[in-house]
């Protein structure tokens, strides 16, 4: 029976839909991250995938584990504390973006309630 690498091609490919299967999950993960990080810390998009690689760097933990601690926090309201600190860091780095019709925040005043 002669071997054509048929079977080592079925492996590699086998591999391969494993490995885009898992991007899409991560995908999918870092995505929800990004929506929480923009609603509770009111930045763009663009802010919050910025603040997730922040907070990634800074920590030395890869951006999808990061990210599911940030979406286990949503569930739990249980983030490590070093997450926890340098999300706030980096948000603060951010600012928030003022919201369209919102009056602007004055420096120093307190959130209102």
């Amino acid at each position: 029976m002669p071997t054509d690498g048929g079977s080592e091609r079925i492996f590699a490919l086998q591999a391969e839909v494993q490995q885009l299967k898992e991007a899409v999950v991560s995908h999918a993960v870092v995505d929800q991250a990004i929506g929480m990080v923009v609603a509770l810390g009111r930045v763009s998009p663009d802010q919050g995938w910025a603040v997730l690689k922040e907070v990634s760097q800074h920590t030395n933990i890869k951006l999808r584990n990061v990210a599911e601690l940030i979406i286990i926090w949503g569930r739990t309201g249980v983030m490590p504390e070093e997450i926890r600190a340098e999300l706030e860091d980096a948000l603060d780095r951010a600012g928030p973006t003022q919201i369209p019709g919102a009056p602007p925040e004055l420096p120093g005043a307190p959130p209102e309630a």
